[in-house]
Order: C-alpha cells, then structure tokens, then sequence
C-alpha cells in the first residue's frame, strides 16, 4: 500500500507546533474547519465548504507533544493521518505519514500535494505568528 511519507522543519520551538496541531482554532489556519480536540476517541469533522469536503475522523494517539494520530475519512478514501515531532536545538521536526491508500491515484497524489500546501501555511502560523 502506498503511504505519503514527509518530514518538514520549523524554527519554532515543539510545543508551539504541537499547539497548532491540536488546537481547532489554529488547524482551521492551515488545515479546515473542524471541531478537532486531541482526545483518545473523540470523533470530529474537518470541512472544506469551496469543494464540498467533509473529512470524518477519530483520534487515536495522543502523545503530547511527540506524537499525534487520527483517521482521515472523507469521500473514497478511509486513511489514518500520524504526525510525530523531535525538537532539536531552536529547530522542531515534523514527520507525517498518511497511510491506506489502497493505490497511487488521484486521492493520494491530491492528499501529498495538499498537505504539502497545507504545511506551508503551518509554517507560517508557527513562524511568523506571535503567541
């Protein structure tokens, strides 16, 4: 099966990212809209009202600030999005994988090619916003 596999830095420090990771105010910044809490089994929605996107998902790791995993379900796909972070010196590591594609198509090439974009707008709320 093929897994979307991708690691990004950030010269903001591992609680800050952690915090745009789990905070629904901050994921509707760079992610959608959603009702996210980072909870074991509490299930949420995440929304995109320009396509129509609905993505249902459960929390199912929460491992402050290592390490943070979900599904993602949302039109043919049913996947599990895990986000692990290290913190080096002033720089925090970031490492997604999105896994259970069943094939290299159209919904995998749109899921990396949108968490690619999606992580550039994290980088600037982590960055370049105060707090």
């Amino acid at each position: 099966m093929p897994t979307i596999s991708l690691d990004f830095q950030f010269k903001s420090p591992i609680n800050k990212v952690w915090d745009a990771l789990t905070h629904s105010e901050t994921l509707a910044k760079w992610v959608m809209e959603n009702n996210f809490r980072p909870i074991v089994g509490y299930k949420c929605q995440f929304h995109n009202k320009k396509i129509g996107l609905t993505v249902e998902s459960e929390v199912l790791v929460v491992d402050k600030p290592n390490k943070l995993s979900y599904t993602w379900i949302g039109g043919p796909i049913d996947t599990i999005v895990t986000w692990t972070l290290r913190q080096e010196d002033e720089i925090t590591h970031l490492h997604l994988e999105h896994t259970g594609f069943k094939e290299e198509n159209h919904e995998f090439n749109g899921a990396k090619y949108g968490w690619t974009n999606m992580v550039e707008s994290l980088k600037d709320v982590v960055e370049n916003e105060r707090g």
